[in-house]
């Protein structure tokens, strides 16, 4: 039984694929099936119940990849026990987050990080759509956004306070907004993951309860930079995280209205998959994180 054959093992359970398993870990789908089965053997019992459709564990399976997880978190420790302090963690990392959040918070401390592990390698995944951490073989995402119903461990990190803004040129010809009857004249860029101009909004709060005004918008984008592209253009109002925004404020690009009546805070959340023992490459990714992105949500003022 090799510690490869393990690694394997543990990413085709994970995934429940073998082709997602083959693509993640750069071998051939051959060799995946080859070192599964090769497991198999070894340990006497069958792992993975296989069919055209899917992959799952079979009882046996299920004990056996706890243990599988535990055995290489331990295996990547003793690793790097003898190791020089400056050496740090080996391995790779794979965590997912928005593009302001990367941009401006976790890439310009990056070098730290990498200072403290050289080992390391980094993959930084920057998107507006919410990842499948499992399946898509992230250790760690950072969410902005309610969570629903998510099988993830979810720590809390903080929230994003909100404010509304225009172009400077939208608010010259459409005037500005002073109360929510006023928006019955003006226009939002819409932001909808599937492009519709349908739903358009204003969220705000009212009694400390969110509230939805309906909107008209005769722009609709499904990415965070069009959705300020559109608002600088003069294309409508949007409402966005201080973070991320206040550089184009400050400079008089853009304009904050209502005040009074902005989108309630977007909490963030650091998200990795609950397991009994994380890889300690895993835990320094979020411990870093946590100290990074924490206190910057707890620094905002709009």
């Amino acid at each position: 039984m090799q510690l490869d054959e393990l690694r394997i093992f543990a990413r085709v359970a994970e995934l429940a694929s073998f082709t997602r398993a083959a693509e993640q870990l750069g071998l051939a789908k051959g060799r995946i099936s080859a070192a599964v089965q090769q497991l198999e053997a070894s340990v006497g019992s069958r792992l993975l119940e296989r069919s055209t459709r899917h992959v799952k564990l079979t009882p046996d399976g299920e004990q056996f990849l706890e243990r599988c997880q535990e055995l290489l978190a331990d295996a990547e420790q003793l690793q790097a026990m003898f190791q020089p302090a400056a050496s740090g963690l080996r391995g790779r990392l794979r965590i997912d987050l928005s593009g302001t959040m990367a941009r401006d918070l976790v890439i310009p401390r990056l070098p730290e990080f990498m200072a403290a592990h050289p080992l390391l390698e980094v993959a930084i995944s920057t998107t507006d759509r919410r990842v499948d951490l499992v399946r898509e073989g992230f250790d760690c995402v950072l969410r902005v956004g309610t969570l629903g119903d998510i099988d993830l461990v979810a720590r809390p990190l903080g929230q994003l306070a909100m404010w509304n803004l225009a172009s400077p040129d939208y608010l010259r010809r459409h005037g500005t907004p002073r109360r929510l009857a006023d928006l019955a004249q003006h226009r939002v860029v819409h932001y909808a993951a599937r492009l519709s101009l349908q739903g358009a909004s204003w969220d705000y709060l009212e009694g400390g309860e969110p509230r939805l005004l309906p909107m008209r918008a005769s722009v609709v984008v499904n990415g965070t930079d069009a959705y300020q592209a559109a608002c600088l253009a003069g294309l409508g109002l949007i409402q966005v995280p201080v973070h991320g925004s206040r550089a184009l404020v400050q400079a008089g690009r853009l304009v904050p209205v209502l005040p009074q009546h902005t989108a309630p805070p977007m909490p963030v959340s650091l998200l990795y998959a609950p397991r009994r023992h994380l890889p300690p490459r895993v835990q320094a990714a979020l411990q870093w994180l946590a100290q990074v992105v924490g206190p910057a949500l707890a620094e905002q003022v709009p």
